[in-house]
């Protein structure tokens, strides 16, 4: 899941930033309302979440403006005005949900977690399937020629990203920014690490491999068995 914080408290942005990533969220921050605008304009998103006091361009405006441009991401407001009114006001802006401050962030990260499965992803596109490996986006489970397989969170993102490419090189660089959130090469062998791992856990046992290496370029999940 991807999702985009527009929150102008640097602190509690730090803050969310630290504990989504630590859930296998990854994620974009913008710290005004219309840089905020920008992103959600630009950029794919499973879930926006938007403080409704912003510089620039306040927190409704800002949903008002992507629903006006047809953009429906789900929205998740976080404000210190929680009363009925301003929830009601929020959520006619065009807002999905409504978090008043202060709140727990178990109870932020379970309705971000939600509003992410409301999203209006077609059926077919919750489930990747290369040769008998299946990843199921919604339940989180792995399974191998129905053999349920464990895998850590970043594992499990790491597997989901080269599975959403089956069939295409996935460069180092793909990996940083859509799995790790970088967007600088930190000179460490993470990447070899991880799918190390990843590929014992999902090749153990089996005759088949499904994870290929392309030397000097990247990886490739690919079902060799159909060519």
């Amino acid at each position: 899941m991807k999702i985009l914080i527009v929150e102008d408290d640097l602190e509690a942005a730090a803050y969310l930033s630290k504990a989504f990533r630590e859930a296998g969220i990854v994620l974009d921050h913008a710290s005004d309302g219309e840089s905020g605008l920008f992103l959600a304009t630009e950029n794919s998103y499973d879930v926006l979440v938007i403080d409704r006091m912003l510089p620039r361009r306040d927190g409704l405006s800002v949903i008002s403006e992507l629903r006006r441009r047809n953009i429906h991401t789900p929205v998740l407001i976080l404000s210190a005005l929680g009363q009925v009114d301003d929830r009601v006001t929020g959520l006619r802006a065009g807002g999905d949900d409504y978090l008043p401050k202060p709140y727990a962030f178990s109870e932020l990260l379970a309705r971000v977690e939600v509003l992410g499965r409301r999203k209006g992803t077609p059926e077919q596109d919750m489930v990747y399937r290369v040769g008998d490996l299946e990843l199921d986006r919604l339940s989180h489970t792995v399974k191998r020629a129905g053999k349920e397989i464990l895998l850590q969170p970043r594992e499990f993102r790491l597997l989901e990203y080269l599975m959403k490419n089956a069939g295409q090189v996935v460069t180092r660089t793909m990996l940083l920014e859509n799995v790790w959130d970088y967007h600088f090469d930190p000179q460490t062998n993470v990447i070899d690490v991880h799918v190390s791992r990843l590929r014992s856990k999902i090749e153990k046992d089996f005759d088949q491999p499904l994870l290929r290496t392309v030397r000097g370029a990247g990886y490739m999940m690919k079902d060799e068995a159909v060519g």
